[in-house]
Formats: C-alpha cells, structure tokens, sequence
C-alpha cells in the first residue's frame, strides 16, 4: 500500500481529506485501501490531500463511491441515509474513488448510450441504473442570439440549458432522481420532502414512477398551480403555515419520528448530487469543454456548487480539461442573504426571517450551502446578484419574446441576474456564457405581469381587446400591419 498526495487549486470548492476509506452499504463494499478521490467542500487556496491506495487492486474493478464524509470536520461515514455529522453536526456528503472513476467511464461510453442522466453512472452516488424512473434529462441547450444581442453578448456566446422540459417541468427532477433511486434501496417505502414548489411536484412524480407513498410539506401560501401538480401524482400535500425554513425544521423531526426518507434532509448527500448531472450535459452539449460562465440561481446554494462540483468531477475523469469557469448566481431581492453577504464583503450570511419575493421557489432565508456559493462566487471571479422583482418578471417577459421559452421566477431571476452582471463588467461580450433555466412558467403563470398595470400592449403584443368574426373589426382593432 502506498501514500498519494495530490492538491486542490484555487477552483475547488475546499481542501479536505479523508485518511482511510469506509465501508459501503447497497452492494458497494470497499476494497482495503481503495483510493479516496480528492472531494471538496467550501473554500480556497492549496491543500494536500493524502489518500490511501492499494496499488494491488485493479481501479477498474475498485468500487467508485467510497463513502460519506463531513464537509467541516471530514469524519469519514458509511452509506446510510443520514446527512449530518455526528460529531460536528456539519453536513455529509458523498466520497468517490477517482481513480476507479477514470478507469471506468470514457467519453465514448457515455455518448453510446440513451439519453438521460443515467449515461453518467460512473459520476453518480449510485451503484446501477435503477430497473423504474422518469425520462430525467438530456434536456437541450439553446443557442439564444437573439436574447444575447439585447443583452450586449456576441453571437453565439448565450446559451439556455433549457430545465423547463424535464417530467415536472424543471431540474428538480433530477436530484430527485438520484435521491429516490437511494431511497428504494435502502428500503424506504415513504418519499418525502419540504419544498418552496417545484421540489414537490417532482418527489411527488418519482414516488409514484417507483409505487411508493408522496408527502409533501408547503408553505400554506405556495402558488395554487405547484399545489396543484404534486397532487395531479397522488401526493399527499401538506400545507404548513410558515416560511420554508419552518418547514426544514418541521421535516426533520417528521424523518426521525416516522422514518421516511426526505429527499432534502436525510437523504440530501445523494440528492444534492443530482445537480451535477446539468454540469455534465453542458460539458457534452458544447463538445466536451467548459463555458467560460455559468449563470444560475440560488436558493439553498446547492445546485449553484454542485454544477461546479460537476466540472470539477469531468476534469477529475479526464472527460475534459481543465479551465477556471466563472460563476454567477442570482437571487431575489427580498430574500437575498448570500447576495447582501456579497456585495457587502462580509463572510457570514445573515438569515433572512421573513422572505418578500413574488419568487417563492427560490425564498429560503437560511440557505444551507450558502457560505459555499458565496466562497465559489468570489474564487471564480463571479458574483451574486440581488434582483428585483420587477426585473424578474421582465427578464420572463424578454425570453419568452426573443427565444420563445416560457421560464418560471427562478428563471427571470437567473437573466435578470445575468444582466446585472453585464452591465456590472463581470461577464464581457464575447464571454460564452451558460444560463440555467430551471424551471416552466406553467408553474408562476402570472408572475410575467408583476409590475405592469394592464396586460394590453406589453412589448409589442399582448392580449387585444375581443373582436367580432369580421374582417372590418379585425382592422378597426389596429392588430393588422
């Protein structure tokens, strides 16, 4: 058995270590001395990172999830359903054998197979491709000209990796996914979750995709249309009257009580991990090579650092090379802590109590990654923005105009954000630049008009007054031309 050492740079998210591997659940047993890949956390600067290696045993044949481990203290744990660290209460996260990874995935072997997010098992906290699940993924990326000329991009550097199209109709799809594939075998028969909207409708699908009971948990006052889709799946839906983050605490009691598997508390190490997979498409989608940008909103923090997370695995895997992407997250005005914690220089976010925002998907006021996004942020060169929500629903209003794609809050947030950022000379114009719009319209339908006191007339179109069946009324409305 021997002793690497290898480092961390500036892009990843921390330095951090594991010194010995951990034992597997699920069929996944580690072999002595497996190697653990460099996995990180928050943070910055060079770290060495020494993993154990038992040059004996084949990497192509080595387990590739190794475990879980503590992203403060990095207390190595088995693959259960737990997501906090028993000795520091920081969170857990997966642990991979990189080097088994490299062995085992290849570019051609990703691109043989059906679309999806299970053509990137190897990158994945799972063991195989589950035998029932939703059509999640290979969604497709827009080349938007027309909406980065007004913006002040060059031809061809705005592209939308298009989320409004996944089962439910947005990304959440994808961590569920994950989450729900690990909750089955583990033998849970109740799949849970807290959810500012989206995250319903989608725990809600999955359930019944893979024949196991829904429980959602929302805010009393949610959008009726996010209510409406969960139960459109056979969810129960539980609305609660308090913010989300009183629902976060309510869940978590609920998952100990009752032992259900909540898809974003004890089982978050692996949901979390589903965001990576919109990393690893970006990358195949542009030919195997990374943006100079991401662009993505932010509510917990998590999708924004597990899309760098992502990059970073790709790079790892020697899928593509290396190169330091910018990122910029976008939040709403009225629940912005990471944002206000930017913009201010401050390293400590301050929890919002009482979030005011038409965008409820993206009101989480204590935001469990949030010191990593905001660490991400400021390593890459990126920022934070804080919108408006005016501009929000300005910026649905200017992409469903110039690219015909009907975005929900989060997605206003994300454009409104990307022209912040523009504007502000943190992106240039002939940055190639990846927007991530992550859920439909359908879902807020009239948060469009937030501001705009008559629905006629709105840049260039609008609803026309109701006419006659002639041809003379036709003209008179003064549609024609």
């Amino acid at each position: 058995m021997t002793t690497e050492t290898t480092t961390t740079d500036e892009r990843s998210h921390a330095p951090s270590m594991m010194a010995a591997p951990v034992a597997t659940g699920l069929g996944t047993s580690s072999a002595p001395g497996a190697a653990v890949g460099a996995e990180t956390g928050a943070g910055g600067g060079h770290s060495a990172i020494e993993v154990d290696i038992d040059r004996a045993v084949d990497p192509a044949h080595r387990p590739r999830i190794v475990g879980l481990r503590c992203r403060s203290c990095f207390r190595p744990e088995t693959v259960s359903p737990s997501f906090v660290c028993p000795a520091c209460f920081g969170p857990l996260e997966v642990v991979y054998d990189r080097e088994a990874i490299r062995a085992q995935v290849s570019r051609a072997a990703i691109e043989a197979r059906e679309p999806g997010i299970w053509r990137y098992l190897e990158l994945l906290p799972i063991d195989e491709v589950p035998a029932r699940s939703l059509a999640v993924g290979s969604t497709p990326l827009l080349r938007a000209d027309r909406l980065g000329a007004e913006l002040g991009l060059a031809a061809g550097n705005l592209r939308l990796k298009d989320d409004t199209r996944n089962p439910t109709l947005s990304f959440k799809d994808r961590v569920v996914a994950i989450a729900a594939a690990r909750a089955q075998a583990f033998g849970f028969e109740t799949l849970a979750c807290a959810s500012t909207g989206n995250l319903a409708g989608a725990t809600a699908a999955a359930a019944a995709a893979l024949g196991m009971r829904a429980v959602v948990f929302v805010p009393a006052d949610l959008e009726p249309a996010k209510i409406d889709h969960a139960l459109s799946y056979g969810a129960t839906v539980v609305p609660v009257k308090g913010t989300y983050d009183d629902i976060n605490r309510l869940s978590l009691e609920i998952a100990d009580e009752e032992g259900w598997a909540f898809v974003n508390v004890n089982i978050r190490p692996f949901y979390s991990e589903g965001s990576k997979t919109l990393a690893f498409e970006v990358a195949e989608q542009l030919g195997w090579r990374l943006p100079d940008v991401v662009v993505a909103p932010i509510a917990s923090g998590s999708l924004f650092t597990k899309v760098a997370r992502g990059f970073e695995d790709l790079v790892a895997a020697d899928l593509v090379e290396d190169k330091l992407v910018r990122f910029v997250g976008a939040q709403a005005d009225g629940c912005s802590p990471v944002a206000q914690a930017f913009a201010s220089g401050a390293d400590e976010i301050h929890p919002v109590r009482t979030p005011d925002t038409i965008v409820r998907s993206l009101a989480i006021g204590s935001p469990a990654d949030g010191r990593y996004a905001l660490a991400l942020a400021r390593r890459t060169g990126g920022s934070i923005e804080a919108v408006p929500d005016e501009a929000t629903a300005a910026a649905i209003r200017r992409l469903g105009r110039t690219e015909g794609v009907f975005a929900e809050t989060a997605g206003g947030v994300t454009l409104a954000g990307l022209e912040g950022a523009i504007r502000r000379g943190v992106i240039g114009p002939d940055d190639e630049v990846v927007a991530l719009i992550t859920g439909n319209g359908m879902k807020t339908p009239d948060a469009k008009w937030f501001g705009v006191p008559e629905r006629t007339g709105l840049d260039g179109g609008g609803l026309a007054p109701a006419i006659n069946p002639s041809y003379a009324e036709f003209s008179r409305a003064g549609i024609a031309g």
